[in-house]
């Protein structure tokens, strides 16, 4: 923990809707070479801008990070010269910096890092896009005018002595006729600089219209439930109608599977954050998703629905529905997706308050266990009624045990060690974590392989052909054994697998799981583990409180 009290970042505490909700940065802990390395990195809200990097090398004697953008469109080829990040004094291994951003859309940091042993690459997924426009503050407006103001002026006033008083010899006075052309001309040099003036305004004027029109605006979402069969399913339908407006053309055709899901759709009951689950849609059309809803107790649902594209955008759908209860004819829940799952606990500061189902998880908090489906439990390491810090950098560590007291043996879930979603009680703040940080896989490994392409630019491929790959894609790995699945996932996100499968080589798949991650803002949070224990996917369920940041 004390390396993570040296590493403080800035509060995250712009809320971008794309990617993730209520989350601006970007952490990423993983392996580069021999290294062991934390990362987070701050986009700008405006494109061009400048990126915040901070880089922690947790062992070895790094002595050099250099980092560069490199965006999907131009890859490899097309990206500038890298900048060196600077040493942090005082905390060894720390590197600062910033990085210039002048392209929106998928982009990507790579970090170069040199120390004592040998050098090493790590590729950082970020999404760039303009999320605000600025406005001048009004002290410097003024400031601004008053000196254009004395600029005109003094324009006018040197192009009428030109024309009158610097043509007069030596001894001449100006008469009346040199007057009249001085007056001419600095009528003439005014109505020549307002119309100048008028031009450049309505030049910035359609500029920052063309700016606004094209920021950045999340993808909108509207869901339903809708009986079949006596079934609840679930529908998740996209709103194109601004498609055109906004360029986006046919880029719901170019979706990629992440964890071999083509969406991770999440839902979160509303106010209490008391029943949970997590689905896998199926893709109905192009513009809408649906799933089986399952057992979950009625009420309003906050809906969160990650997709990644083939660029390596990443974009959450959000929504709120209604889900109502289960008609009295039904026998059996269908299953959309074999790993789809869900849960209910009790609701928020109301402890201990039930209901009876068949998937109830009680709700911890840091220092406590909670029990699983299966008997087995799992501890939220920390100290009792811990209070986390808005803006810090945390590392979230669980413990989970047989029903014994003995560790368990984690099996690797949709190709990593487990999975965690974190929502704030309002919903504000929701979040998708791995325990290598906030990135999508199929993002990494997307813009992995753009580097490795030397070709400047890049041609998409025809959309529908596209699309039903994906579709059949899809399809195989949901028809595959769990093993075989696990095992070409995690090799396909670049993973070494052990010669049985059972796990990412050289990584420990015991019975710890740890997830870094820096709590936006103050406020309740309601965290939602995911881990895979003799076939079964088990949900354990806590409670944070974050405070305000003390600096």
């Amino acid at each position: 923990m004390k390396k993570w009290i040296l590493l403080v970042i800035g509060v995250l505490g712009t809320c971008i809707s794309h990617a993730h909700v209520g989350s601006s940065g970007v952490v990423l802990q993983q392996n580069a070479g021999p290294y062991r390395v934390l990362v987070t990195i701050h986009p700008p809200e405006v494109i061009p801008g400048t990126a915040q990097i901070s880089v922690f090398v947790e062992n070895g004697g790094a002595t050099q990070v250099m980092a560069r953008p490199i965006y999907f469109r131009s890859g490899d080829e097309g990206a500038p010269s890298p900048d060196e990040l600077q040493p942090v004094v005082g905390q060894m291994g720390q590197f600062e910096g910033i990085v210039w951003l002048m392209e929106g859309g998928s982009s990507s940091v790579q970090l170069d890092i040199d120390g004592d042993k040998g050098k090493a690459e790590l590729i950082v997924p970020i999404v760039a896009v303009s999320t605000a426009q600025r406005d001048m503050p009004a002290g410097l407006g003024w400031t601004l005018g008053a000196l254009g103001l004395l600029l005109l002026l003094l324009l006018v006033t040197v192009v009428g002595a030109s024309v009158s008083d610097g043509q007069l010899r030596p001894g001449q006075t100006m008469g009346p006729k040199h007057r009249k052309k001085r007056l001419v001309n600095m009528g003439i040099a005014l109505g020549c600089c307002l119309l100048i003036l008028y031009g450049g305004s309505s030049w910035w004027d359609s500029w920052a219209a063309d700016y606004r029109q094209f920021m950045y605006k999340p993808l909108k979402a509207a869901g339903k439930v809708v009986q079949e069969d006596d079934q609840r399913l679930i529908q998740l339908t996209i709103d194109t109608t601004d498609f055109k407006v906004n360029r986006r053309g046919s880029i719901l055709s170019y979706l990629i599977p992440d964890h071999g899901k083509l969406m991770h759709l999440f839902l979160v009951r509303t106010p209490g954050l008391d029943g949970f689950a997590h689905l896998h849609p199926e893709r109905a059309d192009s513009t809408t998703f649906q799933a089986y809803v399952p057992k979950l107790p009625p009420g309003k649902y906050l809906v969160y629905g990650d997709i990644v594209y083939y660029s390596g955008f990443t974009e959450t759908l959000t929504d709120t529905i209604e889900i109502p209860a289960l008609t009295s004819t039904v026998t059996e829940i269908r299953k959309t997706d074999p790993e789809d799952t869900y849960v209910v606990t009790d609701p928020l500061n109301k402890p201990k308050q039930i209901p009876l189902d068949e998937n109830v998880v009680i709700c911890g908090s840091p220092g406590t266990k909670t029990s699983l489906k299966d008997g087995s439990y799992v501890v939220f390491e920390g100290k009792a009624n811990q209070v986390f810090e808005a803006g810090k950098p945390y590392q979230l560590n669980f413990q989970v045990f047989t029903p014994d007291g003995q560790p368990a043996q984690l099996q690797p879930y949709l190709g990593m060690a487990g999975h965690a979603a974190i929502v704030r009680s309002d919903g504000s703040v929701y979040i998708h974590l791995h325990p290598v940080g906030t990135v999508s896989m199929a993002s990494e490994m997307t813009l992995k392989n753009r580097i490795a392409d030397t070709t400047r630019m890049y041609k998409r491929p025809d959309p529908k052909t596209f699309r039903d790959s994906i579709n059949r894609y899809v399809a195989s790995l949901k028809s595959m054994p769990d093993s075989e699945r696990e095992t070409l996932l995690m090799k396909e996100m670049g993973m070494k697998v052990n010669a049985d499968g059972s796990g990412h080589a050289g990584m420990d798949h015991g019975s710890a799981i740890s997830f870094p991650y820096a709590f936006p803002k103050a406020g309740q949070y309601r965290i939602f583990l995911q881990v895979k224990r003799n076939g079964q996917v088990l949900t354990g369920i806590f409670d944070a409180r974050v405070s305000e940041p003390t600096l």
